[in-house]
Formats: C-alpha cells, sequence, structure tokens
C-alpha cells in the first residue's frame, strides 16, 4: 500500500533479490491515485536455493525491505529419460568437506546410496559415454551391432562396438556431455557430469586410493562393475568401480577405475557401459 501521495505516474522499476539469489521482482509503470494506492510487484525466476529472498525496495523516497521465503525448483530429469526402476533415482546432496563438491548421493539408477561397496542396490545403471538416458543404459537392456550415425540412437538398445575406435557413434562425436545444458546431460536440471580434474580430486580426498577409500568417502562408491562394448556382458561387479566423467582422450573418455588393490584415472572406450556419477554445478 501507498499512502499519503498526490497522485501523478510512476516509472517501472526490477529488483533482484539477495540472499536468495535467481528472483526479480518487478513493478509495471503505472499511476498513483491521490490519498491512497496500492503497488503490485510481481516476482519472478527461479530460486537458486531455499530460503529467504530479500528485494530492496525504493519508491518515493521510502525504502524497505521485502522477505519472501520461497523454495526452490526441485530438479528435473531431461524429457524422454527411461528410469529402468520405473522411478527417478532420488536426488539428494552430499557435500564433500575437502574438494567442497556437491553431489547426488547415489549413482544414477540406485535406488539407494550405498551401505557397502557390494550393495547392488546401490549399483546403477551402466551409460555408454555420451549417451542420454534412452534405455540403454540399464544393466538389463538389450543390443545392437548397427552403430549410431547422429547423436540420438533409433533405439534404446546397448550399442555393441567391438572395432577400433569402440565407439557407439559414427562418426564420433566429443561434445556429447560438457555441462549441465551438453548434449544428452543424463542428469536431472543443475547437475552435469564431472570433468576428470573433479573427479580425480575426490580420489585424491579419500583415506585411502583404493576401493576401500572410494565407499569410505563423501560419495560412497560401490563397485558396479562395467558393461563391456564388444558384447555388452557385466563384469568385475563386485570387484572394480568405473566412473565416467565429461573429459575426451584422443578417441577414448576419461573415467575413474578403483578396486581394492588401487585407483586412478584412465581412458575408456566410448562404448563401455559405465556408471555415472552427477556433479551439482
Amino acid at each position: 500500500p501507498y499512502t499519503g501521495g498526490n497522485g501523478g505516474t510512476y516509472a517501472s522499476q526490477s529488483i533482484s533479490s539477495t540472499g536468495v539469489t535467481g528472483l526479480t521482482a518487478t513493478l509495471s509503470s503505472g499511476t498513483l491515485a491521490t490519498g491512497s494506492d496500492s503497488l503490485l510487484f510481481t516476482v519472478s525466476g527461479t530460486a537458486a536455493t531455499s530460503g529467504s529472498a530479500v528485494f530492496a525496495l525504493s519508491f518515493g523516497g521510502q525504502s524497505c525491505n521485502l522477505t519472501v521465503s520461497v523454495a526452490a525448483a526441485a530438479p528435473t530429469y531431461p524429457a524422454g529419460t527411461v528410469h529402468c526402476t520405473g522411478t527417478p533415482t532420488a536426488v539428494v546432496d552430499v557435500t564433500n568437506p575437502t574438494t567442497g563438491k556437491t553431489w547426488m548421493d547415489r549413482n544414477l539408477g540406485a535406488t539407494q546410496a550405498a551401505t557397502s561397496s557390494t550393495d547392488t542396490a546401490a549399483y546403477g545403471d551402466s551409460y555408454q559415454w555420451g549417451r542420454a538416458a534412452d534405455g540403454h543404459q540399464c544393466r538389463n537392456s538389450a543390443t545392437t551391432t548397427t552403430l549410431s550415425s547422429t547423436d540420438t540412437p533409433a533405439n534404446g538398445n546397448f550399442i555393441l562396438a567391438p572395432n577400433t575406435p569402440y565407439d557407439w557413434r559414427s562418426p564420433q562425436n566429443t561434445n556429447l556431455w560438457q555441462g549441465v545444458n551438453g548434449v544428452n546431460n543424463p542428469c536431472p536440471s543443475g547437475y552435469r557430469l564431472p570433468t576428470d580434474a573433479e573427479l580425480d580430486a575426490e580420489r585424491l580426498s579419500w583415506s585411502s586410493s583404493n576401493s576401500a577409500g572410494a565407499f569410505a568417502s563423501p560419495l560412497k562408491l560401490p563397485l558396479a562393475g562395467y558393461r563391456v562394448s564388444s558384447n555388452g556382458s557385466l563384469v568385475n561387479v563386485g570387484s572394480n568401480g568405473f566412473c565416467w566423467s565429461s573429459t575426451v582422450s584422443s578417441t577414448n573418455s576419461r573415467g575413474l577405475n578403483f578396486l581394492s588393490s588401487g585407483a586412478g584415472m584412465g581412458a575408456g572406450n566410448r562404448a563401455n557401459g559405465f556408471s555415472v556419477r552427477c556433479l551439482k554445478d
């Protein structure tokens, strides 16, 4: 409400929020009635987090703070995402105090965060590098020997690639999984594949550079094994863990490998099916 005025026109205003960012309070231009009237600010945008958004309002020589309690929009998965368990992977955050990075607390496709290194409910899906969640990532999906000439294969089959360059796509495309807006990013909104450096920083923060350290870390990475590019079989389940990064390396892409005797970063065939752990952007 506005009181004590002599009427007259006023200009539009746009005021960005503080505290919780991402919101804007907009006042359209108009005319005040003499004596008293109301000013209508419209709040729009997407809140970056939950909490209190503060707008510093100023009008007619007077100022005040408008505080609005907001909840951040829940992350959503890309349109067309196939959820192998029938329900979307729950988005629960966990932060590594050493690296300061916030991640999903489970692999894509997992129904829970790992309770042990061999917790089968925490293994999740097996993604071919650069592909969307079109169903190929389901650990029991059908296979095909037909390579894809586009970023979007004709079906959700796991594409076998037994010959060099061991990629599901021909010709290869190195720009598929980079950033939250990356082509085929399978992560929920606001999340993305980590880079090679970001994934390795997590490894370096572990209490030990092996599968025990992987599980003891904030990410509780399980030994999900991987799906072989040549025949689609699952191997090393319960003994090795493999996680993709967004980083490419020649005709391959980089990923994290860990087992009881050690852990490290390396290059893998893009047609292999590895785990995906999403990083909050």
